[in-house]
């Protein structure tokens, strides 16, 4: 199984941070990546909903023979991530657990807080994974809906987008936390914005390295890690792959190569 391609996936572009992370720790293994770009966001949609496009997805990259499925969505990962590893034949990663493990490390004051979808602010998922971790941790969660729309439209470094940042972080700097994390694979897109308005004193935690490591670490301990050659990446968006590339390009150094169309079922 070591040469059997690891299958990303996430609502849109926001998992191309995941993806970028682990092609950096883990440059030997094949990647498929899935943006379901026809119906980002995820954040706004119910549980039932989440969890059959995840579903859908699930099982077009077991057709591909993936040994191993991310889930670099955090509200799939918040509403769908048991009916995946239910449901699925092959082991599901999710984004939320390296997270909130993260957080609960950092945190120095014991105060952190959670920026989310309104799906994932819904589900307490976090602060469920963040207190199993450390009991005694102060969370406050504040959804960032607009910040989905605004990374997809390229609108990140907009004073539009500093505006609409500033009036979602008053609750975090009221409440003086000192750690926050980005609890959307879109968010860290807009890492700059939030860091400036937070200050230095406030540490941001971003998935995606904490994910790529777990991933590392389950392909170590179940002997499936590919240890030579360079990894080939194949990217699908479930709907318009040219803009889906063009969007890709402003986002992330690398280039993602061609991007393939893969519709869901309806």
């Amino acid at each position: 199984m070591k040469k059997q391609a690891i299958g990303i996936f996430d609502s849109g572009l926001g998992g191309l941070t995941i993806l970028q992370a682990v092609r950096h720790t883990l440059p030997h293994e094949d990647l498929i990546y899935f943006g379901d770009s026809a119906n980002v966001p995820y954040g706004s949609k119910s549980k039932q909903t989440v969890t059959r496009f995840s579903l859908d997805i699930a099982r077009f990259l077991e057709e591909q023979g993936v040994k191993l499925i991310i889930v670099a969505c955090n509200t799939a990962s918040a509403l769908a991530l048991t009916q995946l590893r239910k449901q699925c034949h092959v082991p599901v990663l999710g984004v939320l657990e390296p997270g909130a493990l993260k957080a609960a490390q950092t945190t120095r004051n014991g105060k952190v807080a959670v920026l989310g979808t309104e799906a994932t602010v819904k589900s307490e998922a976090y602060p469920k994974a963040i207190l199993k971790y450390r009991p005694r941790t102060n969370i406050i969660q504040q959804a960032c809906a607009l910040f989905v729309p605004l990374v997809e439209e390229n609108w990140a470094n907009t004073p539009a987008t500093r505006l609409v940042a500033q009036t979602y972080l008053a609750p975090v700097i009221r409440h003086r936390c000192d750690t926050v994390i980005l609890g959307c694979t879109h968010y860290p897109v807009l890492k700059k914005v939030i860091a400036d308005i937070l200050g230095p004193k406030v540490q941001l935690v971003d998935s995606a390295e904490t994910l790529a490591q777990a991933a590392q670490e389950f392909l170590y301990t179940h002997h499936q890690q590919a240890t030579t050659g360079r990894g080939k990446l194949t990217v699908y968006a479930s709907d318009d792959p040219a803009r889906f590339k063009r969007l890709a390009s402003c986002l992330l150094a690398d280039d993602i190569g061609t991007v393939r169309l893969k519709k869901l079922n309806a």
